[in-house]
């Protein structure tokens, strides 16, 4: 068959009968699992969602998996064996990965599962990578067989495991895989590669039915179920599949060079940050708050805001990458600028404080000059400021707390009833405290008193306690340590980080929102406590 039997009709056609079938898919496994009660549970001290939440988003992706390696098999050929090898180790990992949702598996007997379906996939599947491209000589640098191999088994192990390690947060690890089918469905099209075009397609279609179910949105603010290491596991060894697959062979669709950067952002948040670990002398598989999503969240991002800006960021990695595959750039650039890349990305790691600090005031100070202030709060706030009188509260409470502070700041934006009245804001302040800063009440009074006074004296910026939350539903984070293994279980069953909130206010500034603000008509006034609710 060729591109031509396919058509890009039916490519869609099956994009979207594949992504109905996950949706439903899902749908039944959440009846299910809610009958036989095998569902993540609130409650006991240590989750940090509201209700059962079953873990079944692995579920809708190997259906239409095996829908397609069954049904559109080459019965036959060389595809058909490989795509045979294929569903058995997506199946394995799968039934691997639910147990562990269920029952909690050793980490080392996950790890040695992984292992050996990689070893299944080298010696059956001729999932090798033998070739690291046109390096150094100018000639294809070719791998000897045994160091292939090894090479590509621990790739897969890895591989498998960064999706799992970046699915710390309602929506990302499926969003930034799909991301990354897209950018490989770009080169599988242009390859004429119709099978592994299909399986991208399909699993596509896959990830859709699942994020309709994963993905914050105005009516849903939390997820409905979760991705799992059933589907994270799954997911990784589709997409190391695919990324091999078309990298490899005698007239490979991309140089391996150009798989690294369709794979950006789970390589290099995975690694980074496990390197990080090991230069503070902790173990590399020690979980801490340092990946990409933490920061981002650190600095004062809502979670949907996250998503969309590492997928972006994803994305762009891999225009990169395709850019550089089809104008034929030097793969010793191409390699160079990713090194490049990956030592900024691991500055970044080591130095956390100096970019969330730097992040978060550069957030505030654009949404307050672009007018685009966030509001996903509810409550009543009583300031009333101009955009410099916010940035400079802003800027001043950022230099008091310091880099080394872990806070937000939050800005929002007042209506106005009058177009002609200009925009004003409110500002609060979260102060972020772990599990590792637990103080008795008396000196968290204590030292809360004192920043107060400091505030005060030399700034003076007015902070007003509101309600601290006790819980943070941004972030499912921590795991046992285990190797690879920040896995979704264990992230979702323990303390995340608690925050003190602040109302943030100046000496002598009138912020009663209930008065009449001057202006030269006297009619004039604004919609009382009424705040922007845009995400």
């Amino acid at each position: 068959m060729n591109m031509d039997s396919i058509g890009v009709l039916n490519l869609f056609l099956l994009f979207l009968f594949c992504s109905i079938t996950s949706a439903i898919a899902i749908r039944v496994a959440t009846h299910l699992v809610g009958i036989f009660r095998i569902v993540d549970r609130p409650g006991d001290g240590h989750k940090l969602h509201e209700a059962n939440t079953p873990f079944v988003g692995g579920i809708g992706l190997l259906t239409v998996l095996l829908f397609t390696l069954l049904v559109f098999d080459p019965v036959g050929t060389e595809t058909s064996s490989k795509w045979i090898v294929l569903g058995i180790c997506a199946t394995i990992l799968f039934v691997t990965g639910f147990i562990d949702d269920t029952i909690r598996l050793s980490y080392k007997f996950r790890f040695l599962v992984q292992g050996g379906v990689a070893l299944v996939m080298v010696m059956n599947g001729d999932m090798v990578v033998h070739s690291l491209g046109h390096l150094f000589s100018g000639e294809f640098l070719q791998l000897p067989h045994w160091i292939a191999a090894a090479f590509t088994v621990i790739a897969l192990i890895g591989g498998i495991n960064a999706i799992n390690m970046i699915d710390g947060m309602d929506g990302l690890s499926g969003s930034v895989s799909l991301a990354s089918l897209a950018l490989m469905g770009v080169v599988a099209f242009q390859a004429g590669d119709q099978d592994n075009l299909l399986l991208i397609c399909a699993l596509s279609g896959g990830l859709s039915g699942f994020l309709y179910y994963n993905l914050r949105y105005a009516s849903k603010r939390s997820a409905r179920v979760f991705l799992g290491d059933n589907g994270s596991m799954l997911v990784g060894l589709v997409l190391c599949w695919l990324l091999i697959d078309l990298s490899q062979g005698p007239t490979p669709a991309m140089t391996p060079i150009t798989a690294i950067w369709l794979f950006a952002i789970p390589l290099l948040d995975t690694v980074s940050v496990m390197l990080r670990r090991m230069f503070l002398g902790k173990s590399p598989f020690m979980p801490d708050h340092l990946h990409l999503h933490h920061l981002f969240l650190k600095s004062g991002f809502f979670v949907t805001e996250i998503i969309a800006l590492i997928v972006i960021l994803h994305v762009f990695f891999g225009v990169i990458g395709l850019l550089g595959l089809y104008f034929s750039v030097d793969e010793n650039w191409m390699l160079f600028g990713f090194i490049l890349m990956f030592l900024s990305y691991l500055y970044l790691t080591l130095h956390p404080w100096r970019f969330i600090s730097m992040v978060r005031f550069l957030r505030i100070l654009l949404r307050t000059r672009l007018g685009r202030a966030p509001a996903a709060s509810d409550g009543v706030f009583f300031g009333f400021f101009t955009a410099n009188e916010t940035e400079k509260m802003a800027r001043i409470v950022n230099e008091e707390l310091g880099s080394n502070s872990n806070f937000s700041i939050r800005v929002f934006e007042q209506l106005s009833v009058r177009r002609d009245f200009g925009k004003h804001f409110a500002i609060t302040l979260n102060i972020w405290l772990t599990k590792d800063d637990y103080l008795s009440e008396d000196k968290l009074n204590q030292r809360i008193s004192l920043l107060q006074l400091s505030l005060e004296e030399k700034q003076g910026i007015l902070l007003r306690r509101l309600r601290a939350r006790n819980r943070d539903s941004d972030l499912r984070v921590y795991s046992n340590g285990s190797p690879f293994g920040e896995s979704r279980v264990v992230d979702r069953r323990s303390l995340g980080p608690q925050a003190l909130a602040f109302e943030v206010t100046m000496l002598g500034k009138n912020n009663n929102p209930f008065r009449t603000q001057p202006t030269n008509d006297s009619n004039s006034y604004i919609e009382k406590g009424k705040y922007s609710h845009t995400l």
